[in-house]
């Protein structure tokens, strides 16, 4: 499509979802393994292209290239938000703080101070620490599902590893991290 092309489609935004619809639904399914937030992430990028071209201050040139990239960023936003609500569920202590504290200093990224930065270094630095005392099956599972966001069926089917073996490995890895990590959440808290 030419720019003229693509500034006059967006005047015809039924015939750009008809058009496109199909496509971005096979990219995001292909990036997200749940079936309902692929939905949603292909709602939220209509929405914004409908937002979009009601901006006429700053016109879409490209329209292809604008939804693959809107896609993308929504993706990866989802999976942050994910890692962020699900990494302080996973762990807990007696009062059920380890990891949801953590979680507040690692992604956090409201107006970090210096104190911030400095815990959020010095958490880093702790968890890539007792990474390194996993076994290797433990540690990589964990990075690739935690870190990384990779869903365990997609990491299952790559490496030929049953899903079971794979959610068994994070479990101890997780258990051993909790306990591992438990020290430093104390010596922060209670300082």
């Amino acid at each position: 499509m030419t720019k003229q092309t693509d500034k006059e489609n967006l005047d015809n935004l039924d015939d750009l979802v008809k058009e496109y619809q199909p496509q971005l639904k096979s990219f995001i399914r292909r990036r997200v393994s749940n079936k309902e937030d692929a939905e949603d992430i292909l709602q939220d990028v209509f929405y914004q292209l409908i937002k979009a071209a009601d901006n006429a201050a700053n016109p879409i040139e490209q329209v292809a290239a604008w939804l693959y990239r809107v896609a993308r960023n929504t993706i990866i936003n989802k999976a942050r938000k994910r890692t962020e609500e699900e990494f302080p569920v996973s762990g807990y202590d007696d009062e059920g703080n380890i990891l949801k504290d953590f979680s507040e200093i690692l992604f956090n990224g409201d107006s970090p101070t210096p104190e911030t930065e400095y815990l959020r270094s010095l958490v880093w630095q702790e968890l890539e620490s007792a990474l390194a005392e996993l076994p290797a099956e433990q540690k990589e599972i964990f990075e690739l599902t935690e870190i990384e966001g990779l869903p365990v069926k997609e990491i299952s089917e790559a490496t030929g590893i049953s899903v079971n073996t794979l959610l068994s490995r994070k479990h101890y890895a997780a258990k051993f991290l909790r306990k591992r990590l438990e020290g430093l959440y104390k010596d922060i808290i209670f300082y």
